[in-house]
């Protein structure tokens, strides 16, 4: 590995540590609008099903962002392929970037899930 590619990498780890840090946030977020959903359901309170809504959505917002991240990193990724590379890494970097590509996709689906149920009927799992 090349000091390039090793200070590419060094630099990759130190965003994806940012991101486990947002990812605990996101975990506690959606306990906290658990809460809420719970009061709704329990006691019909229409300003916790907003609250839990509003939660949920800026969830989404913000794992649409982290997805695109790593959807364009397996972009990159792949790219940045050459004719040297063994068909192997060639295969499994595409399978990476098409797994990428689903995820996002799947978190938009989410994301506008989340918008438009306004009644909280569909359980949203991704989160």
């Amino acid at each position: 590995m090349s000091n390039q590619e090793l200070n590419k990498r060094l630099k990759q780890l130190k965003i994806e540590d940012f991101l486990w840090l947002i990812y605990i946030g996101i975990i506690f977020m959606s306990w906290y609008s658990n809460y809420f959903e719970r009061r709704y359901f329990i006691y019909n309170d229409l300003e916790s099903k907003e609250k839990y809504r509003k939660i949920i959505i800026f969830i989404f917002v913000i794992l649409v962002i982290i997805y695109t991240y790593f959807c364009k990193d397996s972009y990159d990724d792949l790219i940045n392929l050459n004719e040297y590379d063994s068909e192997e890494k060639k295969r499994l970097t595409l399978l990476s970037f098409i797994a990428s590509l689903l995820i996002i996709i799947s978190g938009i689906i989410y994301l506008f899930i989340a918008i438009k149920d306004e009644d909280v009927n569909v359980e949203i799992a991704f989160n």
